[in-house]
């Protein structure tokens, strides 16, 4: 089942592609009018044949119409655009058929005007942009040539100088197909080219209010990469949650805890965001971050920088809380590292952005240790050894005696006020 959200894709592409088109295929229809009307001048026998004239005037007729529709931007249906495209196929083998049946060439270039309504009307097809389209009027025109020459050879009477003219049209029908499969090929791609883009644009936007600019650019490029738009990658996770939480709330009331809560949502969201992460989601008084882009190191080297500027801006609005008489509010957070599974999730119903994987229960395991040895800022040894280790690191840790589980080592403590004067950010940090 096609997710909701990718349903109108073909749609949107198809707007994109033909936007600004329709003045060309406006002109492409008045050369055809006008090779028409170099064919039925022509001195092949056409000059007398009333159909041409009658079919010449129905492609005027049809060309004027579809001319307005497209001057007063009103879309085609689709039933109106499959009988357009039916007519330009029917259009293109009838001026070949009835040269056919007039005798041929006569050295004057009728038999190139005789096919050149077939090679126009295959380009304006094209420019439609519709990859169906274009291969059903390849295909009706191919059809109906081929049947035409085998019946040139099953009654020789029908058309005249049938034999002098075959090679003539067994020619023009091998460029025929040829620039047909050349165009059906050249649409399918820049179908393909503008889908992917708007691929990229609708995950691009589904990022944008939690991720930068570029960071979201650079992860709707990878989520287009693959058609599930699920991918495995490295990344860093910074988890943070309010202490005592539920024991304030029943001491104070319920806009006094929302306001706290929103400080610090506000203060996180701007910390993640200026280290190029990603706020994943809020979990109750709780905020799950992803750091995803760059290389593993420059992944933890952001995670811990944004941990201890969240602590650095938490401090100031205690400081504004204080002297307002409020509770200070206090946080721990803890950091981790692994390979995951990252993407937008969509059951058809509901699409969320996030990660999936065993990194993601040991990040629970390491918070729960976190607030058990009352530490505010904890990293697991996955991400001190991304940082160069406790002497390499560019923070100052200490390892906690008695923290480790489950088969992890210690926990390490970061020390905000023990930070080193200058870190740098993830954008700056050089590729591997």
């Amino acid at each position: 089942m096609t997710p909701p959200a990718h349903r109108d894709d073909d749609a949107r592409a198809l707007q994109v592609m033909q936007r600004g088109g329709g003045s060309r295929l406006i002109a492409l229809r008045i050369v055809i009018i006008l090779v028409l009307l170099m064919a039925a001048q022509a001195h092949d026998g056409s000059l007398h044949a009333l159909s041409h004239w009658f079919i010449l005037g129905l492609y005027a007729v049809g060309a004027a119409w579809f001319g307005w529709r497209e001057s007063q931007r009103r879309p085609l249906t689709a039933a109106h655009a499959w009988t357009g495209t039916g007519l330009n196929a029917v259009l293109a083998v009838y001026v070949i058929v009835e040269h056919m049946m007039a005798g041929g060439g006569n050295g004057e270039g009728a038999d190139t005007v005789s096919r050149l309504p077939a090679f126009l009307l295959l380009l304006q097809t094209g420019l439609t942009m519709q990859v169906s389209h274009t291969v059903l009027f390849c295909g009706i025109v191919t059809g109906s040539w081929v049947a035409a020459l085998l019946a040139g050879f099953a009654f020789p009477g029908l058309f005249p100088g049938f034999d002098a003219d075959f090679m003539i049209q067994v020619i023009g029908l091998a460029t025929f197909v040829a620039t047909g499969l050349l165009v059906v090929d050249g649409v399918a791609r820049l179908r393909r080219a503008v889908e992917r883009t708007l691929v990229v644009e609708r995950e691009r936007s589904h990022l944008a209010r939690f991720v930068p600019g570029p960071v979201a650019r650079d992860i709707a490029q990878d989520l287009a990469d693959d058609a599930l738009g699920l991918h495995r990658r490295h990344a860093c996770l910074l988890i943070l949650d309010i202490r005592g939480f539920s024991s304030l709330s029943q001491r104070h009331p319920p806009e006094v805890m929302v306001a706290a809560l929103m400080a610090v949502r506000g203060e996180a969201q701007a910390a993640v965001t200026a280290q190029g992460g990603i706020v994943d989601k809020y979990i109750g008084d709780a905020v799950l971050a992803q750091f995803i882009t760059g290389t593993p190191e420059a992944q933890a080297r952001a995670a811990a920088t944004c941990a201890l500027d969240i602590q650095a801006r938490l401090a100031r609005v205690n400081g504004e809380r204080e002297a307002a008489g409020l509770f200070p509010i206090r946080t721990a957070t803890a950091l981790h590292a692994g390979n995951l599974l990252v993407g937008v999730f969509d059951d058809g119903v509901r699409a969320e952005y996030t990660v999936l994987g065993p990194a993601m229960n040991t990040l629970a395991r390491i918070e729960a240790r976190t607030k058990a040895a009352d530490l505010a800022i904890a990293a697991s040894p996955e991400i001190v050894a991304l940082l160069g280790g406790p002497q390499g690191a560019p923070f100052r840790m200490r390892a906690v005696p008695g923290t480790a589980c489950e088969g992890q080592g210690d926990l390490y403590a970061l020390d905000p006020a023990r930070q080193a004067a200058s870190v740098s950010s993830p954008e700056r940090e050089p590729a591997a």
